[in-house]
C-alpha cells in the first residue's frame, strides 16, 4: 500500500470534515500496513484491542548525553528522559499514574463544580453581540479551570494558555508536524518546567488546598513523586486538561448549531455524543512491546501502530454517522482505552455538562454568525475561532 494514501487523509483540505474520507478508508482498511513496520487501525474492534492489549505499549525512555540534553529538560538518576505516565509501560507507568491518582482525587474534581459554574456564569454573562464562541468561552474557561485546580497565580493563566497551545501543535507524529511547531513549543516547554519548578518549591514550603500541592506531598508506601516526574506530571494535566476540554467545548457547540441547536437534552448525553461524533483527540500511537498479530497481519516487534480515533469513533459499531444530542450515550474511544484511559476524563465531562446546561439556559437563539476556522493540527482537532450571536 502507498501510505501517501494513508498520510491524504490528513490533508488540509479535510480538516472542516474529514470524516468522509474516514469513513471510506475505515471500511476498505479497518487494518492497514503502511510499510514493513508501520500499521493503522480505523475500525472501532480493532482500535480497542490496540490501546487494551498489553502487547502494544510506548518505547521505552531514551537515555541521553548530558551534552545532547536540551536546557531544563528532565532526567534521572541513569539519564533517561523523564517523561509522563501517559507515555510509558508497566511498572513504571503502574507506580506513577498511582501516585498521581492518590493526589488527583474524584473529590477534587467534584469540588471544583460550584466554581466552574460561577467562572461559567460570569464569562456567557459577559457575552453581547455577536462574538467568537473560542476566545470568548471555549478557551479561557478550562485554562481558568486547570489553573485553579494546580493553584496557579490568576495573573500567570494568560502565560500558561499560549504555552499549552504552543506544546499542543507539537504533538501530531512526525509525517503530520510542520517544522515551524517544534521550536516554540521546545521554548514552551523549557518556560513550563522553569515556572512549576519555582512554584512547586514555594508549595513545599507553603502547601495549600491546590492540586499541586497535593502532588508535591502525595507518597505511596514511602514512594514520592521525583522533581522530573512531578514537572513532567504537571505540564501533561496542564496541556491535557485546556486543550483537548476546549476542544470539546467548541466541536460540541458548531455540532450542536449545525443539527437543530443547543438543547435541553440530558447535558452527559451531550458530551458523550460529541465525544464520539467529533472527538477533540483524533489519533494516538502504540509501539507492538513484542511480535503479535493485528486482524490479517502479523505485527513485528517495534512497529508502530497509528490508532485512528476518529474514524473508530463513526465506526457502525458505535452508532450512526448522524449526530443526536438526545442518543443515549453510546461508546467511543475519545478518552482512550484500557490502562491509559484519560485521567482527567471527570474534569473534562464535568465542564463539558456545565457548558452546555449553561447555554441552553442563558443563550438564547444562539446560531452561526459565519464560518468557522480549524487549527492546523490533526491530533488535537478544535476551533481557531467559531463566530456565532444570540437573541440575547
Amino acid at each position: 500500500m502507498d501510505p501517501q494514501e494513508f498520510f491524504a487523509l490528513f490533508a488540509a483540505e479535510r480538516r472542516p470534515d474529514p470524516y468522509p474520507a474516514y469513513r471510506d478508508w475505515r471500511e476498505r482498511f479497518p487494518v492497514a500496513r503502511l510499510s514493513e513496520q508501520m500499521f493503522a487501525v480505523s475500525g472501532f474492534a480493532e482500535a480497542t484491542k490496540v490501546l487494551r492489549d498489553p502487547a502494544f505499549g510506548h518505547p521505552e525512555p531514551e537515555y541521553l548525553d548530558p551534552a545532547d540534553r536540551l536546557p531544563d529538560q528532565p532526567v534521572d538518576e541513569s539519564g533517561r528522559v523523564v517523561r509522563a505516565f501517559l507515555s510509558l509501560n508497566p511498572p513504571d507507568h503502574t507506580r506513577l499514574r498511582r501516585l498521581v491518582a492518590k493526589a488527583f482525587t474524584p473529590r477534587m474534581v467534584s469540588l471544583l463544580a460550584p466554581r466552574i459554574e460561577k467562572i461559567t456564569a460570569s464569562l456567557i454573562d459577559g457575552l453581547h453581540g455577536p462574538f467568537d464562541l473560542m476566545t470568548s468561552l471555549a478557551k479561557p474557561l478550562p485554562v481558568e479551570v486547570i489553573a485553579e485546580l494546580l493553584g496557579v497565580p490568576l495573573d500567570d493563566r494568560e502565560r500558561f494558555a499560549e504555552w499549552s497551545h504552543a506544546m499542543a501543535r507539537a504533538l501530531d507524529p512526525p509525517f503530520l508536524q510542520h517544522p515551524d511547531t517544534i521550536e516554540p513549543a521546545v521554548r514552551a516547554r523549557q518556560s513550563f518546567v522553569a515556572y512549576f519548578r519555582a512554584l512547586a518549591e514555594e508549595r513545599r514550603r507553603s502547601p495549600g488546598e491546590d492540586l499541586l500541592s497535593a502532588l508535591v506531598a502525595v507518597s505511596d508506601a514511602g514512594d514520592v513523586l521525583t522533581e522530573g516526574e512531578l514537572l513532567v506530571t504537571l505540564t501533561l494535566l496542564l496541556i491535557a486538561g485546556h486543550e483537548t476540554t476546549t476542544n470539546l467545548i467548541g466541536n460540541g457547540v458548531l455540532a450542536l448549531l449545525r443539527n437543530g441547536g443547543l438543547t435541553a437534552a440530558d447535558p452527559s448525553s451531550v458530551v458523550e455524543e460529541v465525544l464520539r461524533y467529533d472527538s477533540p483527540v483524533q489519533l494516538t500511537a502504540r509501539t507492538a512491546l513484542r511480535d503479535t498479530e493485528l486482524g490479517s497481519f502479523a505485527v513485528p516487534e517495534g512497529s508502530q501502530v497509528i490508532v485512528l480515533i476518529g474514524a473508530a469513533n463513526r465506526d457502525p459499531a458505535t452508532g450512526p454517522e448522524s449526530f443526536d444530542p438526545s442518543r443515549p450515550a453510546g461508546r467511543h474511544l475519545a478518552f482512550g482505552q484500557g490502562i491509559h484511559f484519560c485521567l482527567g476524563a471527570p474534569l473534562a465531562r464535568l465542564e463539558g455538562r456545565i457548558v452546555f446546561r449553561e447555554l441552553a439556559s442563558r443563550l438564547p437563539g444562539l446560531r452561526l454568525a459565519g464560518d468557522p476556522s480549524w487549527n492546523a493540527t490533526t491530533t488535537l482537532r478544535g476551533l481557531a475561532s467559531l463566530p456565532v450571536v444570540s437573541d440575547r
